[in-house]
């Protein structure tokens, strides 16, 4: 591309005119984004090009951008979880779970021991999506389609056991404060149960299909790698975090929902490469399996799935229809006319992508004073462009496909 065609205080123009008139060689300009399939979501890169090799990168974000948490600041606090649904849609249970964790903690509500396990089972599920997702994408994007189309169907059979929870698959807007809306069915157990039978298997095959493929390998090793210091300089948690090295997880660090009664590898790469962070994916779903197995073998007797809390948790919808007190309860809930306690708390839950912080500020009114959502892939974004410098055009493409950066939670 000619310096002709960029504007003149663009900071690139005066790069492409000064190299060429070093050496010669000429110097492009490639859009990468902000709608192009392979950024996996709406945001840009320009890059500054020598042929095919990078040499600069310049990012934009927020074209999707939803002011997330100034609507929270505006809500009452049970409205907030659909806002959390699409941060990372393809984990949004677990979005769901922690902001819920967060108000429990403002509120001090101890949630039953069989609702943390129930907790546990569909964060660990929507952990495997996630993971299910990002390695399956990733082989499409090295030129392997086989693989995606193999396992997606496991995805759908996990949106079956929501549906079977709480009636809604993607965006689920599930649990309640103290727990869930409703008991789990004996179908959702029932369809539990076949997924952990059938599952395995596929997922076995999946990781022969890639983790020893030659081509898969060559596109991976040694790409976008990152160090362990560099990585928690940057603010890196979860697999991206782990792959360089680091074994943080916040399930283990900070447990929650009775994650200490669980046994589970946290599974730590060496180089911080494409492929490391592939092959973390890939051992965490098999963790994930363990723990869901765990917590049904571990189930509490009994069907308590929330806490007692009659303030906070909406009564059940038929007494609403017939009751005037459970009118009344279910108006003030939902309008939050039920005073909160004036604190400032922060609490974290090991996201699919890594750590999700909710910090919330209440004053006592009916909405948060403030909130602000810590998203892991607006931090891994920000070490994207330094990731792949140096790198060739295709190696930008899976390097920003193995990071998972969800286009949903970097602009929320």
């Amino acid at each position: 591309m000619s310096e002709l065609l960029l504007p003149p205080e663009h900071r690139y123009a005066k790069i492409i005119k000064e190299k060429l008139n070093e050496d010669g060689s000429e110097l492009s300009v490639l859009n990468l984004g902000p709608t192009h399939p392979a950024t996996h979501g709406i945001f840009q890169n320009i890059l500054l090009m020598d042929g095919e090799r990078i040499l600069e990168a310049e990012p934009t974000i927020g074209y999707i951008h939803r002011a997330f948490e100034k609507i929270a600041e505006n809500r009452p606090f049970y409205q907030i979880t659909p806002l959390t649904d699409r941060m990372n849609y393809c984990s949004s249970p677990i979005n769901n779970m922690g902001w819920w964790m967060t108000l429990e903690k403002l509120l001090g509500v101890e949630v039953p021991k069989r609702a943390q396990y129930l907790r546990v089972i569909v964060m660990e599920l929507a952990r495997i999506t996630d993971h299910l997702i990002c390695n399956s994408i990733l082989g499409v994007d090295t030129g392997a389609y086989t693989g995606f189309l193999y396992v997606f169907q496991f995805r759908e059979k996990i949106y079956e056991i929501y549906e079977e929870i709480c009636g809604a698959r993607l965006t689920t807007n599930m649990g309640r404060i103290g727990g869930f809306e409703r008991d789990w069915s004996p179908e959702a157990f029932k369809k539990l149960d076949t997924f952990l039978e059938e599952f395995p298997v596929a997922w076995k095959e999946f990781e022969n299909l890639f983790e020893r493929n030659r081509i898969f390998i060559d596109r991976t090793v040694n790409v976008g790698a990152i160090s362990a210091e560099k990585a928690m300089a940057y603010g890196f948690t979860g697999p991206n975090l782990r792959a360089a090295g680091v074994d943080y997880d916040v399930r283990v660090a900070q447990p929650y929902s009775s994650y200490e009664d669980f046994d589970f590898i946290v599974p730590v790469g060496k180089s911080g490469d494409t492929y490391d962070r592939f092959c973390v994916r890939n051992a965490e779903v098999w963790e994930s399996l363990s723990i869901i197995r765990q917590a049904l073998a571990k189930m509490p007797a009994g069907n308590e799935y929330h806490a007692e809390v009659p303030d906070y948790y909406l009564p059940p919808k038929e007494d609403v229809y017939t009751s005037m007190e459970s009118l009344i309860y279910h108006f003030k809930i939902v309008m939050g006319e039920v005073p909160v306690p004036v604190a400032e708390i922060y609490h974290p839950v090991e996201g699919g992508n890594g750590e999700i912080g909710f910090y919330l500020v209440t004053d006592g009114s009916r909405t948060p004073y403030r909130l602000h959502f810590r998203r892991p892939c607006f931090i891994y974004y920000q070490a994207y462009p330094e990731m792949i410098k140096g790198a060739l055009l295709s190696d930008a493409i899976v390097i920003l496909s193995s990071l998972n950066v969800i286009a949903g939670e970097l602009d929320a």
